[in-house]
């Protein structure tokens, strides 16, 4: 595999996934606008935003996996995977195709962005509690 290291993973997800967010933006903003209706073409900018914060939030998972070793933080990343998938996908399919009854996965897509931004911080939080304690009793 490309990646050795998870972080490197992550890294080149939320890079190519950051590079597909600029581009379904510009796609939206110029293809899009006197192809959808107003409110559809609402719906399709709320899936790329939310891509966009989601590849960015992966980026942040690299950095923090390297800074702040554990299982929790590659779960906030593969978190992100999944909203990205369901929620961004869902309204994709909704704005672009019409398929109306997958709306009802957007929100599980959000719980997975919500769960995600957790495990990063309690992963983040664990890791400093640990070092801030380790400290103290060596000292």
């Amino acid at each position: 595999m490309i990646c050795r290291s998870p972080s490197q993973k992550f890294l080149l997800l939320g890079a190519i996934l950051a590079g597909s967010g600029v581009a379904a933006g510009a796609f939206g903003a110029h293809a899009l606008k006197e192809i959808l209706d107003a409110p559809m073409l609402q719906v399709f900018e709320t899936a790329t935003r939310y891509l966009m914060y989601h590849a960015f939030g992966l980026c942040i998972v690299s950095w923090a996996i390297d800074r702040y070793p554990g299982r929790g933080l590659q779960k906030s990343g593969w978190l992100f995977i999944i909203g990205m998938l369901l929620f961004s996908g869902s309204l994709y399919g909704v704005s672009l195709a019409g398929i109306r009854w997958l709306g009802a996965v957007t929100p599980v897509g959000g719980l997975a962005f919500i769960i995600g931004w957790l495990f990063l911080g309690w992963g983040v939080w664990r890791d400093v509690s640990s070092r801030a304690a380790n400290q103290a009793s060596s000292q």
